[in-house]
């Protein structure tokens, strides 16, 4: 039986990206939905995933740029030559829409010419809420960073519960539409293969893969914080005393991070605006929660019931406080790729001030505050106003994104709204 396609928001981007450009590459973690986003457009498909086809390529490279077009390379870098190839035939003069691409990692051990103004890559993450159809937005993340301050209003029936059935059911299609009884199988099944299988056809034998794990657990433990990679890799080693050299972890998250499997949101750092003293540390965060949900042994009846066992993260809150603010980082990704913007976070040298999300776009800044509340009070949007007086007209908007049921503007201004009711 056929599988009905899913829209995702990457969609209109890549359409319109096809029109103008002649070749544009595809990139995220494995089985995001990057194959079934491109077979909507191609007319050639080249599988590498396939040893067949990836046998015929290796006997005759130059097949891969002959065929009707959109010449659609799957998982390209099982055969790095292929990139070369696009941009050559790029520079030979292919046309608008002739070439996509999808890679799930980014070749660490092959030279290849960085496609520089011949390949246009488009990130794509899994799914937000939006995709999911959780509830119909009522809110635009797009007006917002506009600065046209508009209207907030909207109204939902989903409570935490939904929440954290969504960190635990990820955002993979495939994943998705499995029954919740056989999920955890698969999130395993893909943890296994990206640390045992998939590092291995990168060109890297890794002789302990269950240390990988257990670093990629300390990690997901570290979500929604900037915690030192030392911390993270003490948290993996527990109470043993000989630690992996700091070069051996830093293997580790250059190869998952290749993979997209680690997905770090960098530090803000605005330019021309009265902020100094600045960290500059990534917040950690998993391509999806759920894979981080899942290495910890963490489940939704767990969370909602506040059950003992649900493991601590290495924050100073709850661990669903911080997957939480995983998912919505996720959704506002999304939503701002859309809408042709940056994504950071702001966190001052003392600790003192701390803006979960930055959102900017032309010097325009959308500000983000992530609370596991539904009802936030002044106290959990103080940052917001703090940076609000700093920087004066070049905030377009700020908002706070909660668990409650309803949207509005709060007496300061700031548009609260429940995280469902965001959209692109």
């Amino acid at each position: 039986m056929e599988i009905e396609y899913q829209t995702r928001v990457v969609d209109d981007q890549l359409d319109r990206v096809l029109k103008g450009l002649p070749a544009v590459c595809l990139e995220g973690p494995r089985a995001v939905g990057k194959t079934s986003t491109a077979l909507q457009r191609a007319r050639t498909v080249y599988d590498l995933d396939d040893p067949q086809t990836l046998a015929l390529v290796d006997a005759d490279p130059r097949r891969l740029v002959r065929g009707d077009a959109p010449i659609f390379i799957d998982e390209w870098q099982r055969y790095p030559a292929s990139w070369d190839l696009v941009r050559r035939a790029v520079d030979q003069g292919a046309g608008p829409g002739t070439f996509l691409l999808a890679g799930s990692a980014s070749p660490t051990n092959a030279p290849t010419h960085s496609g520089a103004g011949r390949i246009v890559t488009l990130r794509m993450r899994p799914m937000s809420q939006f995709e999911r159809r959780s509830e119909t937005p009522s809110v635009s993340l797009s007006q917002l960073l506009a600065g046209e301050r508009p209207d907030i209003a909207g109204e939902t029936d989903v409570t935490l519960d939904h929440y954290a059935r969504e960190v635990c059911d990820s955002g993979f299609p495939g994943v998705r539409r499995a029954g919740p009884d056989v999920r955890p199988d698969l999130l395993d099944g893909y943890l296994d293969r990206a640390t045992d299988h998939d590092l291995l056809l990168m060109g890297h034998r890794v002789r302990r893969p269950g240390n990988v794990r257990r670093w990629l657990a300390a990690y997901a433990a570290a979500s929604s914080t900037t915690a030192s990679y030392e911390t993270i890799r003490d948290a993996s080693t527990g109470g043993e005393s000989a630690k992996p050299a700091k070069t051996t972890t830093t293997v580790y998250r250059d190869l998952l991070e290749a993979m997209w499997l680690v997905d770090p949101l960098q530090a803000w750092w605005p330019l021309g605006n009265p902020l100094s003293r600045l960290k500059r540390g990534p917040k950690h965060h998993l391509a999806d929660p759920a894979l981080a949900a899942r290495l910890l042994g963490a489940t939704a009846s767990g969370f909602v019931s506040g059950s003992p066992s649900a493991v601590r993260g290495l924050g100073a809150g709850p661990l669903l406080g911080a997957l939480f603010e995983s998912l919505v980082t996720l959704d506002v990704r999304v939503y701002a790729q859309a809408a042709g913007a940056a994504v950071g976070h702001l966190r001052t040298w003392n600790d003192d001030r701390e803006i979960d999300l930055i959102v900017e776009k032309d010097r325009r800044i959308l500000a983000v505050e992530v609370k596991m509340t539904a009802t936030p009070g002044s106290e959990d949007t103080a940052h917001l106003r703090w940076l609000s007086e700093r920087l004066g007209s070049d905030l377009a908007d700020a908002i706070i994104v909660t668990t409650g049921r309803h949207a509005y503007r709060d007496p300061y201004g700031i548009a609260v709204v429940p995280a469902v009711l965001l959209g692109p």
